[in-house]
C-alpha cells in the first residue's frame, strides 16, 4: 500500500489543502513469493478510483483512522481519494464563500489524474461517502451522472439540501437532481445505498431509496438490524460496497493477499 498525504494550493479554494491518496502497490506476500514473478512498482494499467467523502466534523484523515480503507483498497486494487470539505457539505458557499462543489467536481479530479496513475474513464470512476459525505455523493453523482459508474452513499444525510432557514436550491437537493436525470432521459449511475436500522437517518434513506427506484434508478440496498450512525457500520459497508462495485478495469476480479 502506498499512502500519499498531499498538500497543494487549490485555485478554487484559494489556499493550501490537504488530501490523502491511497494507491495500490507491492505487498509483502508479493515480495516473499518464490514463484519467479518479479514485483514491480510500475502498474500494468491505470487504476480505477473511488472518491471517498467524509462526514460532518471529519476531514481527509478520518476514514483512514476509523475504517480499514487501506486494506480494502489494496485487496481490491483500487485507488482511493479523500479530501477535507470542513462542514460545508461539498457545496459552493453563498456570497463568494468557499467553492467546495467546484473543487470536488472539477479541480480535484484534474489534480489526481495529472499526478497519479489514475484512469480517466467514467466506467472506472466511483464516489462514496458517509452521512454528510453521503449527501455529497448524491449531489455530485446526480449533477454529473455521466462521470461515474457507481455511487455508494452510506447513512446519507439526504435532506441537507432542504434545511430550515436556507433558501431552497434545486441544484443542491438530491431529490430534485434525481428527478432532473429521469426527466432528461440520462442514465443513473448504479447505486449502493446502505443504512443501519438504528440510525436516525434510516427512514429518510428508505424513503429516498424508494423514490429513486420509482424514477428508474438501479438501486442495491443494504441494512443491518443492530447498527446506528457509527463507524462499525461504515467499515462493514465500505468493504461490501467495494466488492459490489461494477468493475471493468484491468484489475477487476483479482483480489490480492495483503
Amino acid at each position: 500500500m502506498a499512502r500519499f498525504n498531499v498538500n497543494f494550493i487549490s485555485y478554487n479554494l484559494v489556499r493550501a489543502v490537504d488530501i490523502t491518496v491511497i494507491v495500490p502497490s507491492v505487498t509483502c506476500p508479493e515480495c516473499m513469493t518464490r514463484d519467479g514473478a518479479k514485483p514491480s512498482h510500475t502498474p500494468k494499467e491505470k487504476y480505477p478510483v473511488l472518491y471517498l467523502l467524509h462526514g460532518f466534523a471529519n476531514n481527509h484523515a478520518t476514514w483512514g483512522g476509523y475504517a480499514r480503507v487501506e486494506l480494502f483498497a489494496e485487496e481490491h486494487q483500487i485507488a482511493v481519494v479523500m479530501l477535507s470539505a470542513e462542514n460545508k457539505a461539498y457545496r459552493n458557499q453563498p456570497n463568494g464563500g468557499d467553492r467546495f462543489f467546484d473543487f470536488v467536481s472539477e479541480e480535484l479530479p484534474e489534480f489526481i489524474k495529472g499526478y497519479f496513475p489514475i484512469s480517466d474513464r467514467p466506467e472506472d470512476t466511483y464516489i462514496a461517502g458517509l452521512s454528510m459525505g453521503g449527501y455529497g455523493t448524491f449531489i455530485h453523482g446526480f449533477s454529473h451522472p455521466e462521470r461515474f459508474a457507481a455511487m455508494c452513499p452510506l447513512s446519507a444525510a439526504v435532506s441537507m439540501g432542504r434545511r430550515d432557514g436556507e433558501e431552497f436550491d434545486p441544484t443542491t437537493d438530491p431529490e430534485s437532481l434525481a428527478e432532473g436525470i429521469a426527466k432528461s432521459g440520462k442514465k443513473f449511475p448504479k447505486l449502493y445505498i446502505a443504512c443501519g436500522k438504528q440510525d436516525f437517518l434510516y427512514d429518510a434513506n428508505v424513503k429516498f431509496r424508494d423514490k429513486l427506484r420509482s424514477l428508474g434508478a438501479d438501486v442495491t440496498w443494504d441494512e443491518t438490524e443492530e447498527h446506528g450512525h457509527e463507524w462499525r457500520f461504515w467499515d462493514l459497508e465500505l468493504e461490501r460496497a467495494l466488492k459490489w462495485l461494477p468493475r471493468t478495469d484491468a484489475y477487476a476480479g483479482s483480489a490480492r493477499k495483503v
